[in-house]
């Protein structure tokens, strides 16, 4: 049986995630050791396009990049080096109304040498949440991470983040990991969203002393919430917010910080790009904030749109190509 470029890459990523073992895996997948590893080292070497079959050379190919296209993919790469190929390549959709798909702005970049190694990140395997939400505001993660600001000690980050759409509804910066911050960091998610009371959304924590204790409980009974706490030394129950917990500190915590309105200065700034210009390949590449406020569809469709465009100027421009020869 022949395998795509794209199921290849599905069988690698299901066999890196997986909690069974490679050999294990592999056999309830029926598919030869030899063969995953021999994908596999073609994968760690070129990438994703290191999957695709061989194909026969030919002179002229009708949807090749205009070189224009690729000048434009490498300056934008230069522009804004902390973005990945594939969100870059929705950077290119949504900002210049031209297709492009995450493998072409691979191999554009590889071959100008921005790239060093494979276009991907090996994450932990976790377990998904059993209880999917399917609308925004129907259940919020939260959470404590910590920071030490030098001569002043540690402060502690209350967040607040929809589970549907990953929106930071809220963050405040708190001197304590008590109820009170707790509550109050609610009260202020539950206004800046507008919820009314009878439609609270469910809250998702952890099983710290502030997220058990009778106070909290009364607190979400008089909101008409309901709460639920992850299984102990499981943290991938709260596996959202603790991804963005690691993206944001992984951003944030490169400067030291000498007084709490400077790091607030910088989560502000982080928190704005996170909602507003950050793609999440798990939400189809759209903003949490695109999700949260109603307008993933009408860019995915736009998307489709400009990716029917730029195929068909493509054809057209290969067409007077072909006729000036």
């Amino acid at each position: 049986m022949r395998f795509t470029q794209d199921e290849k890459y599905e069988i690698i990523r299901l066999v890196e995630d997986s909690e069974l073992g490679v050999n294990r895996t592999l056999r309830e997948l029926d598919i030869p050791k030899r063969t995953f590893y021999n994908w596999y080292g073609k994968y760690t070497k070129h990438g994703y396009d290191g999957l695709a079959p061989k194909r026969r050379a030919t002179n002229s190919q009708w949807n090749r990049i205009p070189n224009q296209v690729r000048n434009q993919v490498v300056e934008l790469a230069l522009e804004v080096p902390e973005l990945s190929p594939r969100e870059l390549a929705h950077r290119m959709i949504d900002k210049n109304e031209y297709f492009i798909s995450e493998s072409s702005v691979y191999r554009i970049l590889k071959s100008r040498g921005l790239i060093t190694s494979p276009a991907y990140i090996v994450m932990r395997a976790a377990d998904e949440f059993k209880d999917k939400t399917t609308r925004v505001n129907q259940m919020w993660q939260t959470d404590f991470t910590y920071f030490k600001i030098v001569g002043w000690g540690w402060y502690y980050l209350s967040t607040i983040l929809d589970d549907y759409s990953r929106y930071i509804v809220h963050w405040e910066l708190c001197s304590n990991m008590k109820v009170g911050d707790v509550t109050r960091s609610l009260d202020k998610a539950l206004e800046k969203a507008g919820i009314e009371k009878d439609k609270s959304p469910r809250l998702l924590s952890d099983n710290g002393s502030c997220y058990i204790s009778s106070e909290l409980a009364e607190y979400i009974e008089d909101k008409c919430m309901s709460h639920i706490r992850g299984r102990p030394m499981h943290p991938q129950t709260q596996g959202k917010i603790e991804r963005y917990h690691r993206s944001m500190k992984n951003v944030v915590k490169l400067e030291n910080y000498y007084l709490p309105g400077d790091l607030i200065s910088r989560l502000e700034e982080f928190v704005e790009y996170y909602n507003n210009h950050r793609y999440h390949e798990s939400i189809q590449n759209l903003t949490p904030a695109d999700v949260y406020f109603g307008r993933g569809q009408e860019i995915l469709k736009q998307r489709e749109i400009i990716k029917l465009k730029t195929m068909k100027k493509r054809r057209k421009q290969h067409l007077l190509q072909r006729m000036n020869l």
